[in-house]
């Protein structure tokens, strides 16, 4: 990424989305030893968080 504040918010999404589904990151570190399904769920939070965000906004206006 060429911006590092959106790389550095970024990581703390998924370390906050990794958190809420109880999966243990190493935080900058090596995290190739995660199963798929525990990698797929990270993701999957952090998706609907985004989700969540967008139609917040959307009702916002």
């Amino acid at each position: 990424m060429a911006n590092k504040n959106a790389k550095k918010a970024l990581e703390q999404f998924k370390m906050q989305a990794a958190s809420e589904v109880g999966v243990n990151l190493n935080n900058g570190g090596y995290n190739g030893d995660l199963t798929s399904r525990q990698a797929g769920s990270i993701g999957g939070q952090m998706v609907k968080k985004m989700i969540e965000s967008y139609e917040n906004s959307l009702g916002a206006k």
